[in-house]
C-alpha cells in the first residue's frame, strides 16, 4: 500500500468513530468561551481600575490594571508547560476539561470579588490572583483544542479545519463585547459602572457548565490513542520538547519566525486599536465597542479564508504577509483614525466618521486573520505527536502572551513616557518586523506534511 493510501486508511477508519464537524464545533465553542473569560477583563479594564485600586490617579490605575491584565498572558507560557506535558502525558481530552474548569472557575470569582474600599490591599492582590489562573488555563487550553482538531483533520484540509477555532479568540472578544453592550443599555450607565459589570463575569459559570457538558462527551483524539495504545508517547515531553537540541530549534524558530509577530499585529489590531478609540480618540465605551465589533464582524470570514488558502499555497507566505503589512502600514492607519476623530472635534461621531473608523479597523483585522488563520495548522505541523501538545503550545503562547500580551500595556506606557499618541505603535512594528525577517529565512512550508502516516 502506498504511502497515500495509508493516509487515506487511516483516517477513513478514525472518521467513522468521530464526526470531524462534531469535533470541531464542541472544541470551538470551549475555546470561544475561555477567550470569551479571559477578554471580558480586558473589556472593562477602564471601569475595573476604578474598583480595585486607590482613587485619586486615573492613569496609574489603568497602568495598574493594564499590568495585571498582562500577567494573565506573561503566565500562559507556565501554562502551557505544565498543561501540555499532562496532555501528551495522559490525553488531549482530560486536559482541556481541567482547563476549562479553573478558566471558569476564576472568571466567576472575580465578578464576586469584593473592591478596594471593602477589602482594601487585599483586593488587587486576589484580582492578581485570579488573572494568573485564567492565564495558566489558557496557556493549556488553546494547544489542547488546536491539536485535537487538527489530529481529526485529513491531510491537506488541516489549515481549512483548525482555522475555525482561529475564529474563537476574535469571536470571544466579539461576545464579550456584546454582553458588556447589553448589560450596560439594560441597566444604565451609572448602575453598570457601580455594579453592573460585574454581571458579565458572572455569567461565565453558565457558559462554563454548558461547554463543559459538550466537552465531556467528547472522545481522544485518534492519533493520539493510537500513539498511547502502542506504547509510543513520551515519557518527558518537556525534556524531549526542549532539551533536544533539534526540536529546540524548531520551537525557537515557531517562535521568533512567527507566533511573536502574529501576537504582536493580533493585539494591535483588536486590542490596542480598542484603546485608541477610548483614551487617544475620546470614543465612549458603547461607540468604540460597536466600532470594534462591526469591524470584527466583517473581519471575521477572513480566518477561514486564510486557513483554506494555506492549505494551497503554505501557510509562511501568509503569515509573514500579515506581519509585513502590519510592520509598514500601523503609523499610517492610526495617523487616519486620529485625523478621523481627534479628542478636538466637537460634537457626536457622525455616521461617516464611524464608517471610516471601521474601515480603518477592519483593515488591521484582515492582517490578524491572516498571521493567525494559519497559525494553528501550521504549528501542529512542525512537531510529532507524541510531544506536539508541549512543543507547539509554548512558542505560541510566548508569542502571544509575552509579546502580544504586552502591547496594550506597553503602548499605553510609552504614550504616557513619551507625550506622543503614536510611541505605542514602536513595540509592535519592530517585532512584526523582526519576525518577518527571521521567518522568511528560517520557517519551513508545513503543509505537505503527512501528520496521519505517524500511526
Amino acid at each position: 500500500m502506498s504511502s497515500g493510501s495509508a493516509t487515506s486508511t487511516h483516517y477513513d477508519e478514525a472518521s467513522k468513530k468521530f464526526s470531524l464537524w462534531q469535533v470541531v464545533a464542541a472544541s470551538s465553542a470551549g475555546t470561544l468561551i475561555e477567550w470569551y473569560d479571559f477578554f471580558i477583563f480586558g473589556s472593562l479594564a477602564t471601569i475595573i481600575s476604578k474598583h480595585f485600586f486607590p482613587a485619586g490617579n486615573d492613569l496609574a490605575a489603568l497602568l495598574s490594571t493594564l499590568a495585571i491584565f498582562a500577567t494573565g498572558f506573561i503566565v500562559r507560557p507556565f501554562g502551557a508547560l505544565v498543561f501540555g506535558r499532562i496532555g501528551d502525558l495522559v490525553g488531549r481530552k482530560y486536559t482541556f476539561l481541567l482547563t476549562l474548569a479553573l478558566m471558569g472557575g476564576a472568571t466567576f470569582f472575580i465578578g464576586l470579588l469584593p473592591s478596594y474600599e471593602t477589602i482594601g490591599i487585599l483586593a488587587p492582590v486576589i484580582l492578581v490572583a485570579l488573572r494568573l489562573l485564567q492565564g495558566l488555563a489558557l496557556g493549556g487550553e488553546y494547544g489542547g483544542a488546536a491539536t485535537y482538531i487538527a489530529e481529526h483533520c485529513p491531510d491537506g484540509r488541516r489549515g481549512f479545519f483548525t482555522s475555525f477555532i482561529q475564529t474563537t479568540a476574535t469571536l470571544g472578544l466579539f461576545v464579550s463585547l456584546g454582553v458588556i453592550l447589553t448589560v450596560r443599555f439594560a441597566l444604565g450607565e451609572e448602575a453598570f459602572t457601580s455594579w453592573g459589570w460585574r454581571i458579565p463575569f458572572l455569567l461565565s459559570m453558565v457558559l462554563f457548565l454548558l461547554s463543559y457538558y459538550i466537552r465531556v462527551r467528547m472522545q481522544e483524539s485518534p492519533l493520539f490513542a493510537k500513539a498511547k495504545s502502542e506504547g509510543k508517547t513520551s515519557v518527558n515531553p518537556i525534556r524531549e520538547s526542549f532539551g533536544n537540541p533539534e526540536n529546540l530549534k524548531l520551537v525557537l524558530v515557531a517562535l521568533f519566525g512567527a507566533a511573536a509577530g502574529q501576537g504582536v499585529v493580533w493585539y494591535t489590531g483588536q486590542f490596542y486599536a480598542f484603546y485608541f478609540l477610548q483614551n487617544v480618540l475620546g470614543i465612549d465605551l458603547i461607540q468604540s465597542s460597536i466600532l470594534i465589533a462591526i469591524a470584527l464582524v466583517f473581519g471575521t470570514p477572513f480566518f477561514v479564508f486564510f486557513g483554506w488558502l494555506s492549505d494551497r499555497i503554505g501557510r509562511k507566505p501568509i503569515i509573514l504577509a500579515g506581519c509585513l503589512l502590519g510592520a509598514l502600514t500601523y503609523f499610517p492607519l492610526y495617523y487616519a483614525m486620529h485625523s478621523i476623530k481627534s479628542p478636538e472635534m466637537t460634537g457626536e461621531l457622525t455616521w461617516i466618521q464611524g464608517a471610516l473608523l471601521v474601515a480603518v479597523i477592519f483593515i488591521q483585522v484582515l492582517y490578524v486573520t491572516m498571521v493567525y488563520g494559519p497559525i494553528a495548522a501550521f504549528l501542529v505541523e512542525m512537531f510529532p505527536t507524541r510531544i506536539r501538545y508541549t512543543s507547539m503550545s509554548l512558542p505560541y503562547h510566548i508569542g502571544n502572551g509575552v509579546f502580544g500580551g504586552l502591547v496594550p500595556f506597553t503602548a499605553t506606557a510609552m504614550v504616557a513616557a513619551t507625550g506622543n499618541i503614536y510611541a505605542g505603535l514602536t513595540y509592535p512594528i519592530a517585532v512584526a518586523a523582526i519576525c518577518f525577517i527571521v521567518g522568511l529565512i528560517y520557517l519551513p512550508q508545513t503543509h505537505t506534511r503527512k501528520m496521519w502516516d505517524e500511526t
